[in-house]
């Protein structure tokens, strides 16, 4: 069974770890409600990062779909209706866990192929944002510069599709910190720390949208 921890737990125990990071509370916050509000509306949240920042893309969309900090049950109702469908919708019933619809644009090998061949790699995130992206869906955009050019593009593309963009840069911003709806700076230009910094934000991110969510 899993711990559950309440919002202010949660900001607790990060604050305590990471205190350079506490006055990125506010901004985190901001990210956090948006992505309540996208999620409250029906909308999903779409993730892309450049290099080694397409592995935290992934990483927060993994958060999103699963049980993070807590277990996220099935519903009555849903138990049951799983439970309808023999013993593998008895096991989906006990093992199935509640989820928050995230995608993450970084794996989709076939059609950023395409689109490196055909058009432009610089677009193999935005062709995509372009037939999925809904207006009041969330982008969130990685780049330790905050000027990777195919996440720029993403949050350009996000910007006429109506959707709310979010940055995880380093210190300077660079244009996504110009372009981007929210802007998170990590409070270093250097690249390992900065991608260090962006996993204990986004996770922090990610619990709270949870626990908004999940609480027991």
């Amino acid at each position: 069974m899993k711990e559950h921890f309440t919002a202010e737990q949660l900001i607790a125990r990060f604050s305590e770890k990471n205190p350079t990071l506490v006055p990125l509370l506010p901004v985190i916050n901001e990210a956090v409600e948006a992505i309540i509000a996208c999620y409250e509306q029906g909308g999903r949240v779409f993730c892309c990062g450049n290099g080694g920042s397409s592995s935290d893309s992934a990483h927060i969309v993994g958060e999103l779909l699963k049980g993070f900090l807590c277990e996220r049950p099935q519903s009555d109702e849903m138990k049951a209706r799983l439970s309808n469908h023999g013993p593998l919708g008895q096991l989906m019933a006990e093992k199935l866990q509640g989820s928050l619809a995230g995608i993450d644009l970084t794996t989709q090998q076939a059609i950023m192929s395409a689109v490196a061949n055909d058009t432009d790699p610089v677009l193999m995130y935005a062709q995509q944002l372009w037939g999925l992206g809904r207006k009041g869906d969330v982008l969130i955009g990685i780049s330790t510069s905050g000027n990777a050019k195919n996440v720029l593009a993403a949050g350009i593309a996000a910007d006429i599709l109506g959707m709310t963009s979010i940055s995880f840069t380093g210190e300077k911003g660079g244009l996504m910190g110009e372009k981007f709806n929210i802007a998170i700076k990590a409070p270093s230009n250097w690249t390992p720390e900065v991608q260090e910094y962006h996993i204990a934000i986004y996770h922090l991110l990610c619990a709270l949208v949870e626990a908004h969510f999940f609480e027991e």
